[in-house]
């Protein structure tokens, strides 16, 4: 598949019809009208489109340059929107991004996350077949440019718990991805979370956007959740907030 096929994929997945306003009906629990959210990994911007149509406004970082383009395309007439192409990382400078033309979705600047998808379950035909050296930034030198956000998603392959280690003051709610690929990178990203504060927890398997527990957990038990899901459950993303109610399915 080509790079230009694996992009126009990627836009009937995550722009289907019905899925704007499933997106919009969860987002909201974290975003409202006039408030910042960073889509950290915005891939084809549904998540930053989203955060719009919920009248907040967006800072969206995407390292791939074909992707970069077509979010420009997207929003280059919203002044709502702020777009940063770069990679976010635990400090400012340079890193290589490795691409996966057939499958874009999967950029990733973690030689750890190429490893471990190989010969992995679910992960089978993978291959990451040209490299870029990218700027780096920092979550704190997103926040010191555009504002403290109020929500952070981020899905960077691998990456998310050396992003976080570039954050110094928590968001009222975040979201990283996890894998079962990985489990060791979800455990470093609760204890950064922990670390900064954040005592409620929560998580989606998928793309389900529907919380896996009925009530907000803590760290520990998130980690025992994490450790018992058979690989099969494959990624998800795991939610933090400092106000407990915005977990609760």
């Amino acid at each position: 598949m080509t790079a230009a096929a694996g992009i126009g994929k990627s836009l009937r997945t995550y722009y289907a019809p019905g899925r704007a306003a499933a997106l919009d009906a969860f987002q909201a629990r974290f975003l409202g009208p006039g408030e910042l959210g960073f889509d950290i990994g915005a891939h084809v911007g549904d998540r930053t489109a989203s955060f719009r149509r919920l009248g907040a406004r967006a800072v969206a970082v995407e390292p791939q340059p074909r992707l970069a383009r077509l979010l420009r395309l997207l929003f280059h007439r919203d002044a709502g929107v702020a777009l940063v192409p770069a990679l976010v990382g635990a400090a400012p400078g340079e890193a290589a991004l490795h691409l996966n033309a057939a499958n874009p979705t999967l950029a990733t600047a973690s030689q750890a996350f190429i490893a471990a998808a190989e010969g992995a379950p679910g992960w089978e035909g993978q291959s990451w077949d040209a490299e870029l050296r990218l700027k780096v930034t920092t979550l704190d030198a997103l926040a010191a440019t555009h504002g403290a956000p109020d929500f952070i998603k981020l899905d960077v392959e691998g990456y998310e718990a050396v992003a976080l280690a570039g954050l110094s003051h928590p968001p009222r709610t975040l979201s990283a991805e996890f894998t079962t690929i990985q489990r060791g990178v979800a455990r470093e990203c609760l204890a950064r979370l922990d670390a900064l504060g954040y005592r409620a927890f929560n998580a989606c398997l998928g793309e389900s956007m529907a919380f896996a527990h009925p009530m907000p957990i803590g760290a520990e038990a998130m980690a025992a959740w994490l450790a018992a899901l058979p690989a099969v459950a494959n990624s998800g993303d795991l939610y933090a907030s400092l106000e407990p109610a915005r977990l609760r399915a």
